[in-house]
């Protein structure tokens, strides 16, 4: 692979050289050891290394998110609304310690010294007809049509339609529908307290029957 070999060839001239070509899409994160901060530099550049500066990542090429992809970022620094990182008084990246960023299509970006690759560059989920995923709330939030969710709350999210994935919000299964017949009904019991498809809420135990429409 003509990157990863790039990638290797780079990461040698970056341990031996203090002058390293960055080329466009690729990053280096080095260390300060007279400030002991490590930050970020971005290709197309040609770095030069001071004696007090170590190179500690890369050159390594960006992540890039194709159309329709997705991919999680733990540790994700806090951005401004342009954009940038925010800094904090020793010019280093605030982070969000512990959580988690989900990151859709966009231009390549750097991970910055903080951030890890959660998971791999994955395709967006496509749910056929007849078919649904069941999702449960991790923590309280407000989702896109202003409903509040709090924790442990589950729903559906039924297709077709393509399911886009948030932090607060894990994939328990996927469900697929059941067909009724003329005169068939089915007996369900509320496992909590709900509110039904049809508007009806429901007490725990509850038992009732839904007859095909």
């Amino acid at each position: 692979d003509f990157f990863r070999q790039l990638g290797i060839s780079l990461s040698m001239q970056a341990n031996t050289s203090s002058v390293i070509k960055v080329p466009p899409y690729f990053f280096l994160h080095v260390l300060d050891n007279n400030r002991n901060i490590t930050r970020i530099e971005v290709g197309p550049q040609t770095f030069v290394r001071q004696d007090h500066e170590k190179v500690i990542l890369g050159p390594e090429r960006m992540i890039t998110i194709p159309p329709r992809h997705y991919c999680v970022i733990a540790n994700p620094v806090l951005k401004k609304d342009d954009g940038s990182a925010v800094l904090d008084d020793f010019g280093q990246a605030k982070v969000a310690h512990g959580d988690l960023e989900i990151r859709f299509s966009n231009e390549p970006f750097p991970l910055y010294p903080s951030e890890k690759l959660a998971s791999k560059v994955q395709p967006l989920q496509v749910l056929q007809p007849n078919t649904a995923l069941r999702l449960r709330a991790i923590r309280d939030f407000k989702d896109d049509e202003g409903k509040e969710r709090r924790a442990g709350d589950e729903w559906l999210f039924e297709g077709p339609g393509t399911y886009t994935p948030r932090v607060d919000v894990e994939e328990v299964d996927t469900v697929h529908a059941i067909i009724l017949k003329p005169n068939e009904a089915l007996k369900l019991r509320a496992r909590r307290e709900t509110t039904d498809r049809h508007n009806v809420k429901r007490k725990a135990g509850e038992l009732w029957l839904h007859v095909s429409e």
